[in-house]
């Protein structure tokens, strides 16, 4: 760093703000800066940095897996909230397994991160012990685990899946799909949404018919969302709406009903959850739940950043641990008809 230092003509503290992002410096000495850093080759050595600060300035984020839409855009916008704080984010999909998610939190490159953000799927109530004993700051996303110790910040699934089925059911719609649903004991989302599904349609005298259960075991992307409509629709009961549990299957079903002939909305109301990009541009553009998605990537990263700040600063008082649900929106687009005044 003196080398650097002396090359661009400042001083080491400027060259660490430089390289910390902490504090503001202007263009010009930041460009001096990274051209004297690139033309010595310099790089930061990290181990040291946690030696001397006991932070390295780098967060995790383990998701079930990028490929998801909702998950790559939560990535999205936690990268964009972490870089507000000065921090950078290493992403780690546990791909839905129960030992990836454990290594997640165990692993020896754990040591390089000052606290890491979580979104299980695979670990249940069982877990709880393992969370509530890591020695650094962890803050849960999901339904998935709940321990009153534990930072946790979620969505509402149950009034979410309520809302899109109501939105159905407000349309004259009867005979509603719900596709999604999971056989796994762990599969929190699922489960939740489908109690929101049931709570609605109880609320209208209409009871269950499990010929409109759409199971997506093989995971909630749009193949198979196509393969669940084709499921439901191949057992003969009536449909005339869908409530699919992510936008994800919800855009496999409208394919599924459209290479079938059924006109939407129609024949055929559809309704998403997760509003991801994709959504806006499907044929028709979908209706969707938006369940909060920037609003749970910006507080998981302020809690996270608080815990740390705490950790630095032991004469700080600890906040109790966190619950928080994200505000969720109806958005409503052309895969349903449009509400009466």
């Amino acid at each position: 760093m003196a080398d650097v230092a002396r090359r661009a003509g400042v001083s080491t503290k400027t060259v660490s703000n430089v390289l910390s992002g902490n504090v503001p410096v202007s263009g010009a000495t930041r460009e001096r800066v990274l051209g004297a850093v690139d033309d010595l080759g310099y790089e930061i050595n990290v181990t040291a940095r946690i030696l001397r600060r006991g932070r390295s300035g780098l967060i995790g984020l383990a998701v079930p897996e990028l490929g998801q839409p909702y998950f790559g855009e939560l990535a999205d916008e936690v990268l964009a909230a972490a870089r507000r704080h000065g921090l950078h984010v290493l992403i780690e999909p546990t791909g839905f397994a129960r030992e990836h998610e454990l290594a997640a939190l165990r692993v020896p490159r754990r040591r390089l991160l000052d606290g890491l953000i979580f979104s299980p799927a695979a670990l249940d109530q069982g877990d709880v012990a393992v969370l509530e004993g890591l020695d650094y700051p962890l803050v849960l996303l999901g339904e998935q685990i709940f321990s009153p110790r534990v930072d946790h910040v979620t969505m509402h699934n149950v009034d979410g899946a309520r809302t899109a089925t109501d939105l159905l059911l407000d349309a004259g719609r009867r005979h509603i799909a719900a596709l999604g649903i999971l056989s796994a004991p762990t599969a929190g989302a699922s489960r939740l949404r489908f109690q929101g599904y049931r709570e609605a349609l109880a609320a209208r005298g209409i009871g269950v018919d499990e010929r409109l259960l759409g199971r997506a075991d093989e995971g909630w992307h749009r193949a198979n969302g196509a393969r669940a409509m084709a499921s439901v629709l191949d057992s003969g009961v009536a449909v005339d709406g869908v409530v699919a549990f992510n936008d994800a299957l919800a855009i496999g079903a409208m394919h599924e009903l459209q290479v079938r002939g059924h006109a939407i909305p129609r024949d055929v109301a559809v309704v998403g959850f997760d509003d991801i990009e994709d959504a806006r541009f499907s044929v028709p553009s979908l209706t969707t739940i938006d369940p909060g998605r920037r609003e749970v990537a910006q507080v998981a990263v302020d809690v996270l950043r608080r815990r740390l700040d705490e950790r630095e600063t032991p004469h700080l008082t600890g906040t109790p641990p966190v619950r928080h649900l994200a505000a969720l929106r109806l958005v409503e687009r052309d895969s349903t008809p449009p509400r009466r005044a």
